[in-house]
């Protein structure tokens, strides 16, 4: 089915509607039951007061058909077709006269309009349609321990593969006693485990920094958590048997695409060294909040590696290789390190751990509230260890400490809150600062980095009260 925007015009001399049996004919025509009996989908219409006009926006097989439809209206006056696109289509595609750019593997692919409207549909941020990438807004984090699959956060880096379940498998092969081909039913028979663990875009609150750095402009808002049901990866792993010698355990995805400097297309591809992907608790989810994998967040199925950053959990995976050489594929080698600047010359370390981390959910920013008692609530994680404490500062004095309301968990975030008072009105600020277990601490100011991974600063938000 394809989108037009259709235009009817007549004389106000011979206005139909003047005429309340020709108006109620074509009245009835226009009605939607009438349309999808003509195999149209009459998606709005609207009438200019006073301008003898009708636009509609309507679905239908080929212009054609919107013709044959339109002709009780071409007798009355004039009938102009347009081929029509969608907001989310024309972003997604880049550029009001260009078509989508088609998937770069064999691999089939959701389409980028489909996925890009889902994402607004369900309120989240776009950053980005095509590869799709969304941050939840923070208010709605507000509410659970996990987020709403439709509201967590979506990170890609190519188009979203479209797999058929039927035909999947995971391979699991390279320096390994015994080669597995794996489908989805395999799997859910093996011994299952579900975990609740919070994923973060590693370069979550890049848009902080200063001078600005290459990606994705993330605010604080690419950060949810989720109940993720899988087959423990040692499971698997054992079960293959990992030959001696063996150093790295490659986790390719079946999402591809052209990437700078590298020649062709590549796969969406990370390893763990093989103590990490054994000790690290890294799931083969293939359910997330209870509900089958949704097609954003890699069904059928994904690693889910947890503490670590997101970039670790790869989606729509297809093969685990089992190397004897440390991997550097592009999204290892070139991408997802810190890369800082020092007097000795540059450091680079590989970004793994979630940096800790808390964020403020009550108040919104901006908002406006009463005078006397505030509540201020949030959010707090650490990929290092379980959140210690949690402090709050009004206006720039001293910290307090906030009460921790959930349950403190290794591989999520939990709920914390203070009850303060504000008595004076005007504009207050906020800031917020959490500890973990391991004695890590929110730093005052962002740090730097070129590209731009774990910017982890005190977070600070200001509000409106009386």
């Amino acid at each position: 089915m394809a989108l037009y925007v259709v235009q009817h015009r007549h004389d106000a001399s011979s206005c139909p509607a003047e005429d309340p049996d020709e108006a109620a004919q074509l009245l009835n025509w226009v009605s939607r039951p009438n349309a999808k009996r003509h195999g149209i989908e009459i998606r709005a219409e609207a009438v200019p007061i006073g301008d003898h006009a009708l636009y509609l926006i309507l679905e239908a097989r080929d212009d054609e058909q919107v013709r044959q439809f339109m002709q009780p209206f071409a007798r009355v006056g004039t009938v102009d077709i347009q081929a029509a696109s969608t907001c989310a289509r024309v972003v997604a595609s880049g550029g009001c006269a260009l078509p989508i750019r088609p998937a770069e593997s064999g691999v089939p692919a959701l389409d980028p309009e489909e996925a890009c409207q889902r994402a607004i549909d369900a309120g989240l941020l776009v950053h980005r349609a095509h590869p799709l990438n969304c941050e939840t807004s923070i208010p709605a984090l507000v509410g659970g321990q996990v987020m709403p699959n439709a509201h967590f956060y979506v990170r890609n880096h190519f188009q979203l593969p479209d797999l058929d379940p039927s035909t999947w498998r995971l391979s699991v092969d390279g320096q390994v006693e015994r080669a597995l081909s794996l489908n989805l039913h395999d799997l859910q028979r093996l011994p299952s485990q579900s975990l609740v663990v919070t994923l973060e875009c590693a370069g979550n609150g890049r848009a902080a920094l200063a001078p600005k750095t290459d990606g994705e402009q993330w605010q604080l808002g690419a950060v949810s958590t989720a109940e993720w049901t899988g087959v423990p990866l040692v499971e698997v792993l054992d079960r293959a048997g990992i030959r001696p010698g063996a150093v790295d355990v490659i986790f390719r995805g079946a999402d591809t695409g052209i990437v700078d400097g590298r020649d062709g297309t590549v796969a969406f591809e990370r390893s763990l060294g093989v103590n990490d992907a054994r000790g690290s608790e890294a799931l083969l989810a293939y359910a997330m909040n209870g509900e089958a994998l949704p097609l954003q967040h890699g069904f059928p199925l994904r690693l889910v590696v947890p503490g670590w950053y997101g970039v670790a959990s790869v989606k729509w995976l297809s093969q685990i290789e089992v190397v004897q050489s440390p991997f550097a594929g592009f999204f290892q080698a070139d991408r997802y390190f810190y890369e800082w600047p020092r007097e000795a010359g540059v450091v680079i370390e590989p970004v793994t751990l979630q940096r800790v981390r808390s964020l403020i959910t009550e108040p919104e920013p901006d908002r406006a509230v009463e005078l006397g008692e505030l509540a201020v609530r949030g959010v707090a994680w650490s990929g290092a260890a379980p959140i210690a404490r949690v402090e709050l500062s009004v206006d720039g004095g001293a910290y307090q400490e906030a009460r921790l309301v959930s349950e403190r968990k290794r591989h999520s975030w939990m709920w914390w809150e203070v009850l303060t008072h504000i008595d004076r009105p005007g504009r207050h600020r906020l800031q917020v600062r959490a500890t973990d277990l391991a004695g890590r601490t929110q730093p005052e100011q962002p740090e730097w980095n070129r590209l731009g991974y774990g910017s982890n600063a005190i977070q600070s938000v200001t509000f409106q009260v009386g």
